[in-house]
């Protein structure tokens, strides 16, 4: 896979099921949009279908999706089921409140442009 290579959400479900098979995964889990999601893919197998989770994990602290609180994943996996199940893992998005207007300031006070302190401020 290329390094910037991006895994948007609107990304075709054919696409990421090729990705995952090469893998051989059953879930991936990825970033680099910083931009949170959870899709679960079928793939057929002749009558049977099985099912993929694609996960971004979004971005602990310069989230691109309008939100600025930090944000982490939790992945909660079912014993009782298996990949013929969607419900074999659960997915849920948790965000927090960390002090935005003092990492905002220490991006002003570096080298770094402030273009990025307003993205810590505005969640884009």
């Amino acid at each position: 896979r290329e390094i910037n290579e991006y895994l948007f959400e609107d990304r075709e479900e054919k696409s990421l099921l090729r990705i995952m098979q090469d893998a051989d995964a059953d879930i991936m889990c990825f970033g680099h949009t910083h931009k949170p999601y959870h899709r679960v893919l079928t793939l057929r197998e002749g009558e049977t279908a099985r099912y993929r989770h694609a996960i971004n994990i979004g971005s602990v602290g310069k989230p691109k999706d309008g939100n600025p609180q930090g944000g982490y994943v939790l992945l909660s996996f079912n014993p009782n089921a298996s990949t013929l199940h969607k419900e074999s893992l659960t997915v849920e998005f948790v965000r927090f409140d960390y002090d935005i207007e003092k990492a905002a300031k220490a991006v002003e006070d570096s080298p770094l442009p402030d273009a990025y302190a307003s993205s810590l401020r505005n969640g884009i």
